[in-house]
């Protein structure tokens, strides 16, 4: 077989990079190859269009195997399984234990039970989780951190009650003394010793995590990708260095820890990042020596435990770009962030239902979230290849990018102290100030929400929903905590938020505004910009009225006033703008507002002339659909 094979391939000569340069050079015409191919990524480095085997020579990438340290090709060996997840809100105990045995028999394999501090006592567990095995699943609870130590001895006295394995029950307990300050501001000094105390609570539980990182918190509020991986490994590094100050074991610490991180649209970025993390959390729990407990198979030379650096991932797909408006599309976002997830190797993974930003889940929409996953598991065979990205030269790449620009954050934000960086503020500004350039790009459309700044459907109404960012989440804690004097929080505006409040605007003011294209002169030009005026326009919810073509310019102004336009767009092209503009401009007078498709040559000449309204690829498309509802009288 190999004899064949190098037969095979000898018969294709091999070309050069250089040669590959060289042809594309070409096919350039004198273009500048940097500004038209290389992709200047958010977060600092730059993609090139082409990878060949010659780039992930030597990177330590691909220097393991699956299941071996540093993990940066999975935790896992035989399987690629993680277990699919659904969350449920407890406000009704009985009920809730109904509902998780039944979406048990339908594919879930982990459970999230967000449960009230009032409902923290044996009464409530018996009931939850009566008729639930959780030798076979992944149970996991969210409650108020004061009351999380009382939870674990509550499961782990129902556990013995019961007589389960302790060894085989997976799952976690999400202890949070960060995120509370991150999302409200509230800050708790004596949080390590609730820990402590969890970690001990816990210690029969093997397998069960009782430490959480959210990292997916930075994900929602519009964070770049190396953000949330350096963050999140400078939280992690911050709870293991006060843990084993507190005199908690290094591998027992590792161990207790979970991973939560958002999942992002960019989908070969998002798989790397995963990579990343694994293999950068294994380097970071080695500095620690922790010492093996049990046989293991990945027990170091000296005795050091490299079970304890396999970081637990739990995935869930990102708020931060669902939309209210065409909200079927966030069906298209969610299924790609979970190919992602899936692919990379988590070991457990929530698809939020597309319409959770504007309403509460029902049963249609939860269904379709579990399937989601379903459908990858058993029709894409997702859960059958250990690392299916492994050994491509572009997620290689990518892989030690995202970990190197990762790292130079994790150091930078170490060098203070996470923590004390939390308390500062300085984290949540520094995502912020990422959600902003990203809320810019938005309004530029240089980033894309389909169905909302791009190819957007004006004949949608959404009164009947609720705008903004729904709150799902039954708020479980507060702690008592006091609020720092100045609080300073992460972003929890999504990002189509924006554009949706000037559609709802536009909706609620009861009028039907209509954008008149008035096409005419060159064919190809007029119907271009008449196709990117319509998509422009129709952003704000205005009805599109597009033309095939007039004769002259009275005769589309005659048109579009028999149409009852509030505003006509008038698409040529840029040599004729100065013949046509200025006539369209005497016969519209103030009656309607003139927009010109385009930045002609002649702008200013035409500004002179009176004509202010053009709309072209640098239009900050939100600031324009704005002054232009201001013109219409909408506020």
């Amino acid at each position: 077989m190999s004899n064949s094979k190098e037969k095979l391939f000898s018969e294709f000569p091999a070309v050069s990079t250089e040669k590959w340069l060289e042809k594309i050079t070409a096919d350039l015409k004198g273009a500048d190859f940097e500004k038209k191919l290389v992709w200047k990524t958010n977060e600092g480095f730059s993609v090139r269009p082409f990878y060949r085997e010659e780039d992930i020579n030597g990177l330590q990438t691909i220097a393991s195997l699956p299941g071996e340290f540093p993990y940066v090709r999975g935790t896992k060996k035989k399987s690629n399984d993680w277990y699919v997840r659904q969350d449920i809100v407890v406000e009704n105990v009985v009920e809730a234990n109904r509902k998780a045995l039944d979406i048990l028999n339908k594919g879930v394999t982990s459970l999230g039970f967000r449960i009230s501090r009032e409902e923290v006592n044996k009464e409530t567990i018996a009931v939850l989780l009566n008729g639930i095995l959780p030798e076979y699943i992944e149970l996991n609870f969210t409650t108020c951190n004061m009351q999380s130590v009382k939870l674990i001895n509550l499961l782990v006295e129902y556990f013995k009650e019961k007589n389960y394995d302790l060894t085989k029950i997976q799952g976690s307990v999400n202890i949070d003394f960060v995120g509370i300050i991150l999302k409200k501001g509230h800050i708790k000094e004596e949080w390590i010793q609730e820990m402590t105390a969890a970690i001990q609570a816990a210690a029969e539980l093997r397998y069960f995590k009782v430490i959480t990182v959210n990292a997916y918190l930075f994900n929602n509020a519009g964070s770049f990708i190396t953000q949330e991986l350096g963050y999140a490994l400078a939280w992690g590094n911050e709870l293991l260095s006060r843990l084993t100050e507190a005199g908690i074991d290094p591998a027992v610490a590792a161990k207790k820890i979970k991973f939560n991180f958002g999942i992002g649209a960019n989908y070969f970025m998002e798989i790397a990042k995963f990579r990343a993390a694994r293999w950068l959390w294994a380097e970071i729990v080695k500095a620690y020596n922790p010492t093996c407990h049990y046989d293991c198979p990945n027990e170091g030379a000296n005795n050091e435990c490299r079970c304890a650096g396999k970081m637990n991932i739990f995935a869930q797909t990102s708020t931060f770009n669902q939309t209210v408006f065409d909200a079927y599309v966030n069906l298209l976002r969610t299924q790609t962030e979970a190919m992602s997830a899936s692919i990379a190797g988590v070991n457990s993974l929530l698809v939020s239902p597309f319409d959770e930003t504007f309403q509460t889940p029902d049963d249609f929409s939860e269904r379709i979230a579990r399937n989601q996953q379903l459908l990858l598991k058993e029709e894409c065979h997702f859960d059958k290849i250990v690392d299916a990205s492994g050994g491509s030269y572009y997620i290689e790449t990518l892989t030690n990018s995202i970990a190197q620009e990762a790292w130079k954050l994790f150091l930078a934000t170490e060098e203070k102290s996470f923590y004390e960086a939390v308390k500062a503020g300085e984290i949540q500004k520094a995502v912020n100030a990422s959600a902003d350039k990203r809320f810019g790009a938005v309004a530029q459309r240089r980033e894309i929400l389909l169905g909302t700044n791009q190819y957007p459907n004006f004949t949608e109404k959404i009164g009947h929903a609720v705008h903004g960012t729904k709150v799902h989440e039954k708020e479980v804690c507060n702690c008592g905590s006091p609020v720092h004097p100045e609080p300073c929080t992460l972003n929890r505006k999504r990002l189509a938020e924006e554009f949706e409040t000037l559609r709802l605007l536009t909706e609620k003011s009861g009028k039907e505004v209509k954008a008149f294209m008035l096409t005419i002169g060159n064919l190809a030009m007029r119907l271009a910009r008449s196709q990117f005026s319509s998509n422009f326009l129709a952003c704000a919810g205005y009805k599109v009225i597009d033309n095939l073509g007039f004769e002259t310019v009275e005769q589309g102004v005659e048109a579009a006033r028999k149409a009852g336009a509030d505003i006509i767009v008038l698409c040529s092209s840029d040599d004729e703008y100065a013949t046509f503009a200025p006539k369209a401009h005497r016969l519209i007078g103030d009656n309607e507002i003139l927009i010109i498709a385009g930045a002609p040559v002649c702008m200013e000449e035409l500004k002179a002339q009176g004509i202010m309204n053009y709309i072209n690829v640098k239009s900050n498309v939100l600031e324009t659909l704005k002054s232009l509802n201001a013109k219409l009288g909408i506020q």
